[in-house]
């Protein structure tokens, strides 16, 4: 089982080809806001963090992820 930071660190490092603006992460970082983000990198990432964890997150759950600890905190439930 993965702890959070672990989780959080694996994250960090699939946000890295997407961060464009070079944003420092943290658990606030927001996709929209703090990264801006459009719709077809938010799509590309979420297909990217899937093929990772071998999981779905769910467009219901996509819409409620706003920052990249809400992301750390459903892929750990998700992969448990």
């Amino acid at each position: 089982m993965t702890d959070r930071s672990e989780m959080f660190d694996k994250l960090k490092g699939l946000i890295e080809p997407f961060n464009k603006k070079g944003v420092d992460l943290n658990d606030a970082t927001t996709f929209a806001g703090d990264l801006e983000w459009d719709s077809l990198t938010v799509m590309d990432f979420v297909a990217e963090v899937e093929d990772t964890f071998d999981i779905v997150i769910t467009m219901n759950m996509q819409a409620e992820i706003e920052t990249v600890g809400q992301l750390a905190d459903a892929v750990l439930k998700l992969v448990d």
